[in-house]
């Protein structure tokens, strides 16, 4: 039950004009552990170790808790399974590593069969890893492709794919781009989620859901508010900073509010996997980007 000190000052706030929710986001922020947040790293950020083995050694003992591979191609899938059973280091999906060349708005319905093939194939890499996810940029919007071409033409692709996915245990997961597509690339900085949300819930798909990038749409958003639309449909984090003055940039020297991004996290109860997707390298460089994940993301003090 409330108590009389909670009703007044609750009553208070509401008479100065304040929301119980803006006087929360005046007090720090929280914080996350590794058990809530699992932090990983894209095979292809890591420029140190020639075989699989040499990488997954290598970045578990940085400090990760998982990797993420890429699908068609890349790296051998048995090779990495073995890595990551001998290391017990998971690897928690894939990222669809054709869909900028091979895409799913294509206008040539040859080009969209090949597009779903190749979905197809990254479905089963992910599962033979033992992984749960497939990462998707979904269409192009250009001079040849219109909003709503992509948005069909994506979604037919997507709804070919889903028994598939089904069968396999795998989400498709829909990442947010500069891309031209759900978002006005001329819109401003004060854009909403809501075509992204409208997008998912038109698949309408326990199987599809949102890979949110906190820093791809920073140019046009606040990542912050999209991640509070789209709520339970984040089902993966991929982690970036943008800055106007740095561009992408490393994590914590763009203009992201880190903050409010772990508010919101917080808000919707998010728990699962977040990966850094930024320039990679060295033992030494791979380092650098835990730490700034540690830091910003979960808000852990060093």
């Amino acid at each position: 039950m409330t108590s009389r000190r909670t009703f007044l000052s609750t009553s208070f706030l509401a008479a100065a004009g304040l929301s119980t929710r803006s006087f929360a986001q005046e007090t720090a922020a929280p914080s996350f552990t590794t058990d809530q947040i699992k932090l990983s790293l894209k095979i292809g950020m890591v420029g140190f170790g020639k075989t699989p083995d040499e990488k997954f050694k290598g970045i578990k003992d940085l400090g990760y808790d998982g990797m993420e591979l890429n699908s068609p191609g890349g790296l051998d899938k048995k090779a990495c399974l073995a890595a990551s059973q001998k290391y017990n280091f998971p690897i928690h999906g894939v990222v669809n590593s054709t869909h900028w060349r091979t895409q799913l708005s294509n206008p040539s319905a040859e080009i969209r069969e090949k597009a779903l093939q190749d979905l197809l194939t990254a479905i089963d890499d992910s599962a033979l890893c033992g992984g749960h996810a497939v990462l998707l940029v979904p269409a192009v919007v250009n001079k040849k492709v219109s909003t709503q071409e992509a948005w069909d033409r994506s979604i037919e692709v997507i709804h070919k794919a889903l028994p598939h996915a089904a069968q396999k245990g795998q989400h498709i997961l829909i990442e947010n781009v500069w891309n031209n597509f759900l978002y006005d690339p001329k819109g401003g900085n004060a854009q909403s989620a809501d075509q992204l949300k409208k997008y998912l819930d038109e698949i309408n798909s326990p199987w599809v859901g949102s890979y949110f990038d906190i820093g791809n749409h920073q140019r046009f958003g606040k990542p912050a508010d999209w991640i509070r639309t789209l709520g339970k449909r984040i089902v993966k984090l991929d982690v970036k900073d943008w800055g106007i003055k740095n561009g992408f940039c490393k994590i914590g020297e763009g203009d992201v509010d880190w903050a409010d991004v772990r508010r919101a996290l917080k808000e919707i109860n998010y728990s699962g996997w977040a990966t850094a997707e930024v320039r990679g390298g060295n033992q030494e460089r791979c380092a650098e980007i835990l730490k700034n994940m540690q830091t910003h993301l979960l808000g852990q003090k060093a």
